[in-house]
């Protein structure tokens, strides 16, 4: 089974391949990933991104491992990322919109093991590719002050998905959370393969993807792949900017 549908999926490509999407899945599919999303108790706090709460395989493993596991609906939607078919389904998605990064689907095993005698055997047998995987992270941002500093994404990563996990009640317009894109005013610092992070005030927005209900914000990590949260403006409430952040990267 798969969950996303990228008919709307558009992308810029200046100054790195970044889309937008949505509705990224069934409506129906969706309200229920959304109210079943984790509860805050299970997060940690990471400060040294921005303002920020967060739940996944390297923050919290216990409390992501058991929610996983005793969550039905997200059991079976964590199984579908951590496929190779999930993998594909996206690299097929961004060749259909001139973005090839040159992953093609994983040979069988009986390949696999024909290319290493082949290699151990002296015969050249073409540029090896990392193997691709897929892993993923709740996020939640509090409306009051959250964030995320600019950085462009460590050098591992490949691909991002960040899948809105909000209801269209739980989230006004006017307190900010989209995804800008950044450009470093200092043209030295365009360059950040290793993905140093800047302060707002280094930074000059873009565009922005405005945070809504049903949504994905995919893009590709590149050198200059700049991006942020801007802290966000909702003084006075406890609404939270919860996210499915999905990273495909190499091993």
């Amino acid at each position: 089974m798969g969950y996303f549908n990228y008919d709307h999926l558009r992308f810029r490509y200046e100054p790195f391949p970044i889309g937008y999407a949505r509705p990224i899945m069934d409506e129906s599919v969706y309200k229920e990933l959304a109210s079943t999303y984790p509860e805050r108790e299970r997060f940690v706090y990471l400060e040294k991104v921005g303002h920020k709460f967060t739940l996944s395989e390297r923050f919290n493993p216990r409390q992501y491992e058991d929610f996983i596991a005793t969550t039905p609906v997200w059991r079976e939607f964590h199984g579908w990322l951590k496929s190779d078919d999930f993998i594909l389904e996206v690299m097929q998605t961004l060749r259909a919109h001139q973005i090839d990064l040159g992953y093609k689907k994983p040979p069988s095993l009986r390949k696999r093991l024909l290319r290493t005698f082949k290699s151990v055997a002296g015969w050249r047998v073409g540029v090896r590719q990392g193997r691709l995987t897929a892993r993923f992270e709740f996020s939640m941002l509090p409306a009051e002050g959250g964030s995320v500093m600019p950085h462009t994404d460590s050098p591992t990563k490949i691909v991002t998905l960040i899948i809105s996990m909000v209801d269209d009640s739980e989230w006004l317009p006017e307190f900010g959370g989209g995804t800008e894109i950044n450009r470093p005013k200092n043209a030295q610092m365009i360059f950040n393969q290793l993905n140093r992070q800047a302060s707002f005030d280094e930074v000059e927005m873009i565009d922005v993807f405005p945070f809504t209900a049903n949504q994905a914000v995919v893009f590709i990590k590149t050198f200059n792949s700049w991006h942020s949260v801007r802290p966000m403006t909702g003084a006075g409430t406890d609404a939270l900017r919860k996210t499915l952040t999905i990273n495909i990267e190499t091993t």
